[in-house]
């Protein structure tokens, strides 16, 4: 059983590719137990207010219209095949999404929504500029802050408007990068415009997200673990922290900073981090009322930011042009970042070079595909108790109609050269727990589960671009403050991974450390498997920064294929795997 396992892992690897040449047919693989079950009647959290509360009960109401399908979806997908019927995944999605859309714009009237949107703005727009300035460093200013701030604000605008599961936050990410930046490489050594090969190479890749997502290719999710999302998870959050540490560091070894700049760099990035990170706490203390830790936890970071900026204009004012910091850099007016069209000429890349950029787009394909279903999946997890349009514990329902949305939105981005967009992990773990309800122990209870934060984050970004007086504002906030905010969405995707919490396992005292819930298995046993872990971590960091970036999907890949052959060849045995990778 375990040796179909490995080859079923292994043939999801190359099952989107294959997908191309084959969309029209449909492959049942059946290698365990259906992870399909009942469709449950959504609800909305409760709890929230006493409005809240009438909503809900509204909405429980207006769910009946769609409940008489629940017979024949549930006998229709008992145990769907790898491959389904063109649009058969998607109608699904929707056809469970769409009668509740009313709930979703009305269950996302309250406090903790707001709250979720001021702190998500923040963090959605600091990595757009972020990641907007690596765009241009690597693409030599073909595709910069403008674009990505651009893309950021439509792509999500339109992916929260129509998708399947909103409160997924898609955005720029690392692995998206370093493959830019292996694709500019190659151009440069085939001696041909950048811009136009990265049109053909998005359009290819657009192309066969297109077939995955109405042949149901996302069915491929349902054979990763616990093992590949705790891996990735882990990666991303390295990602944002190590990007804080760096242009922490740089402040102080910059010829252009001094040291009393970098000293208040720290300085005002720790206050961010820890202001932030402390009053998200709150919640978990004894002080104050329920509601009153309710609502300052809510608005933690927001006010972390707040706390930052006030330290920073403070040095400012008193100390002066020694004490001034960098701010962010935002273009002063809407264009392109190089002065080019915004309409990118495709036909200047030769006919071969078109065809030729099929190859790139495999590799693209691999990675925004993993990228999106692997964040996906986190978001879809049932510890975070979403029930709206979802069949119970069903961690693949809305990936289909989520994925066609990406197509669209990636075709759409090649030709006018904006960045692609994938779901991005960090921002939307930490999307889902602003939303998170809590009962009196802390114990998570309910998400709040609607599309108002997703839309109003990205319009607020999108003002930005357009208008003067939200770009004046924005510039007079210190690059150091998002920093710590960078700091804080690294940390705080950390907790409730698995992976890091055995990592920091090595360094406790076993006994008189609390019992963890894979105490079970021998130390040796979870020693070994937390360090292949930890060398699959090093490996993709190693790749993605080497020459050979452009082979950073092939990794991901990988991870799927490794732990079945872990437990097939019995490095692990399967009564400890069944335990260390539980869902």
């Amino acid at each position: 059983m375990y040796l179909h396992k490995f080859h079923y892992a292994t043939a999801a690897v190359a099952a989107v590719l294959l997908n191309t040449a084959s969309p029209a047919f449909s492959f049942s693989f059946s290698p365990g137990p259906s992870l399909n079950h009942q469709l449950a009647r959504p609800r909305a959290v409760a709890e929230q207010t006493s409005t809240y509360s009438q909503r809900n009960d509204s909405f429980k109401k207006s769910s009946s219209l769609f409940m008489s399908d629940t017979a024949a979806i549930e006998a229709d997908d008992k145990d769907p095949p790898l491959f389904e019927g063109l649009l058969k995944g998607i109608t699904r999605d929707y056809k469970m999404r769409l009668p509740l859309y009313k709930s979703d714009i009305t269950d996302g009237l309250n406090t903790q929504c707001l709250a979720a949107i001021c702190f998500l703005f923040f963090a959605c727009l600091s990595p757009a500029i972020g990641f907007g300035s690596l765009f241009g460093a690597v693409t030599n200013g073909a595709i910069g802050t403008m674009e990505m701030v651009s893309s950021t604000a439509m792509c999500g605008f339109i992916y929260a408007l129509t998708s399947a599961q909103p409160l997924t936050i898609i955005g720029s990410t690392g692995p998206v990068l370093a493959f830019v930046a292996a694709l500019v490489q190659l151009a440069d050594k085939m001696g041909l415009p950048f811009l136009p090969l990265y049109a053909w190479t998005g359009i290819w890749t657009s192309g066969i997200l297109f077939l995955s997502s109405i042949t149901s290719a996302s069915n491929l999710v349902k054979y990763l673990t616990r093992f590949t999302d705790e891996i990735f998870s882990t990666l991303i959050s390295f990602i944002f922290v190590v990007e804080a540490v760096q242009n922490i560091g740089r402040s102080f070894t910059n010829p252009a900073s001094t040291f009393t700049k970098g000293l208040m760099t720290l300085i005002v990035a720790v206050s961010t981090y820890v202001t932030a990170n402390t009053l998200r706490g709150l919640r978990n203390t004894v002080y104050f009322t329920q509601g009153v830790r309710k609502n300052i936890s809510n608005f933690g970071p927001t006010i972390g930011v707040l706390a930052g900026v006030l330290i920073a204009n403070w040095a400012k004012v008193s100390q002066g042009a020694a004490a001034t910091l960098p701010s962010l850099a935002i273009p002063p007016t809407f264009a392109t970042t190089s002065g080019r069209p915004w309409l990118i000429p495709i036909m200047d890349l030769p006919v071969w070079a078109r065809w030729g950029a099929f190859l790139p787009a495999l590799m693209a394909t691999v990675l925004l595909f993993l990228d999106q279903n692997i964040t996906v999946r986190l978001v879809n997890n049932p510890q975070y108790k979403m029930e709206k349009g979802r069949r119970k514990n069903n961690m693949l329902d809305g990936m289909h109609a989520d994925l066609l949305v990406i197509s669209i939105l990636t075709f759409i981005t090649s030709i006018i050269g904006l960045p692609w967009l994938v779901a991005a992990t960090v921002r939307s773990i930490s999307h889902v727990r602003a939303l998170s309800i809590f009962d009196s122990a802390g114990k998570l209870k309910s998400t709040i589960e609607q599309r108002i934060t997703g839309l109003s984050i990205h319009s607020l970004i999108g003002a930005c671009v357009l208008f003067d007086k939200p770009r004046a504002i924005l510039t007079q906030i210190p690059k150091s403050v998002l920093m710590g905010l960078f700091l804080f969405l690294g940390t705080s995707a950390l907790p409730g991974n698995e992976m890091w919490e055995r990592m920091k396992e090595l360094f406790k005292d076993s006994k008189i450390a609390p019992k963890e819930r894979w105490s079970k298995v021998p130390t040796k046993v979870t020693m070994l498997f937390t360090a292949i872990q930890m060398g699959c971590l090093g490996a993709m960091v190693y790749v993605k920064e080497s020459p050979i970036g452009v082979l950073f999907p092939v990794v991901i890949a990988m991870l799927a294929p490794l732990r079945f052959w872990l437990e097939k060849s019995g490095v692990v045995k399967k009564e400890y795997m069944d335990i260390l990778d539980e869902e």
